[in-house]
């Protein structure tokens, strides 16, 4: 391997997606194989950073996974890669408690020089002491270097760059205010044609404004950790159908891949099918974004049918934040209009006077704790579990990582 490093910042939207894309298409133009990863549990960006470095994104998230499994994932995914980029969440120091669970905790536990990017935006020399603060507040921390972000010239640039010199941290250069890196929603993600137009117009600034060569040189990968194995669930011969399409696409990879040793993983799409296929063992239903196609979900009659007919069976069906509201008994739009689901479990969502519930998720199930992470906006109409559970259904707000641990779905499978 050639380089590895970790991508953070002072704080959120400072742009450490647009320039993480920028540099995993740049470095693909020039033929290396870039593995990219991301700290935290979000989901968005993995997508983005698949379309741009044509591999999938791995979740690194100090809270769900343990030291031991979040080396294995390190070492396993990036066994043939030339270059990593891990994109770090909210600011290097941002954690669950204080730096706990950080984009920090992550670097020093995998050995990950920092590059910092800096939102340089009414900004010059100002700059010098935030640089020191954070090269200087955790000494185990490595900052190797920083690349300054909405930048207004040339001109302005250089007084960042004797910002930085003073900080003692290598400027790497700079990404200009451009519209055409503007990400207009965290929807983007289920638009390709559009992420693959912001991606190719980062990478071109990235090959024209910033100096590879050195950040190459300053990320210089040490000796990588030796694998370490993860528990493997039992293998057999289930057959098990997921959903992925536009409104239902938030999967992390790992939880995927231990999916894949219970059986064969068919896809299917909540908007486009009709029918489902026979002798189904599981269904699961991740979460996404079902409120941008209620229309459609509640007009596909005859798959709701179908889900209701496989549930009425004794069918397994997993489902998540989405897929649970796709399995109640309606969604109501931000105007209060409800659209008919599944029906499958007693309850009612809706978009209208939306709320964000967000943070990480801890339940204890048969079979073992289950960890995981909560995002949405939507609320249910009354009261309401907090997870659904019976020897057909588990359902629940919460995505589950179950990468690591997967002994309460196990557990759930068997009963």
């Amino acid at each position: 391997m050639i380089s590895q490093f970790l991508l953070s910042a002072a704080h959120s939207s400072a742009g450490k997606t647009i320039v993480t894309l920028g540099l995993l298409r740049a470095f693909r133009r020039k033929g290396f194989t870039v593995q990219p990863f991301k700290c935290g549990p979000d989901f968005i960006d993995p997508i983005h950073h698949r379309t741009a470095a044509g591999r999938d994104s791995i979740n690194l998230d100090c809270y769900m996974m343990s030291a031991a499994h979040l080396r294995d994932l390190q070492a396993t995914w990036s066994a043939d890669a030339d270059i990593t980029i891990t994109e770090g969440m909210m600011g290097l120091f941002d954690g669950v408690v204080k730096s706990e669970g950080s984009a920090a905790d992550l670097a020093r536990l995998l050995d990950l020089p920092v590059i910092l990017v800096l939102d340089a935006r009414a900004m010059a020399y100002t700059a010098a002491p935030i640089l020191y603060g954070l090269r200087r507040f955790a000494p185990d921390l490595r900052v190797a270097g920083v690349i300054f972000n909405f930048v207004g010239s040339e001109g302005h640039y250089q007084y960042l760059q004797d910002a930085a010199a003073d900080a003692e941290v290598a400027a790497l250069g700079y990404l200009p205010e451009d519209p055409a890196l503007n990400i207009p929603s965290r929807h983007l993600g289920l638009h390709t044609a559009d992420a693959e137009a912001v991606i190719e117009a980062a990478a071109d600034l990235v090959e024209t404004h910033l100096d590879i060569t050195q950040l190459l040189r300053l990320t210089k990968a040490s000796t990588q950790l030796p694998p370490v194995k993860s528990p493997a669930m039992p293998s057999g011969p289930l057959r098990i159908l997921v959903a992925r399409d536009a409104a239902f696409q938030f999967l992390y990879r790992q939880n995927i891949r231990r999916l894949e040793e219970l059986g064969t993983i068919q896809y299917f799409s909540p908007l486009k099918d009709i029918s489902l296929p026979e002798s189904i063992d599981l269904i699961y239903l991740p979460g996404g974004y079902p409120e941008l196609y209620l229309p459609e979900l509640s007009a596909n009659t005859s798959l709701l049918d179908a889900l209701r007919s496989y549930a009425a069976s004794g069918g397994k069906i997993l489902a998540e934040c989405g897929g649970m509201m796709y399995l109640g008994r309606s969604i109501a739009d931000p105007s209060g209009t409800p659209y008919e689901m599944a029906g499958i479990i007693e309850l009612a969502t809706t978009m209208e006077d939306q709320q964000l519930s967000l943070g990480y998720r801890t339940i204890s199930l048969p079979g073992g704790m289950a960890r995981g992470h909560e995002f949405h906006y939507s609320q249910p109409v009354g009261t309401a579990p907090d997870v659904f559970r019976s020897r057909g259904i588990l359902a629940t707000y919460m995505h589950f990582y179950w990468g690591e641990n997967a002994g309460f779905l196990g557990h759930w499978l068997a009963s």
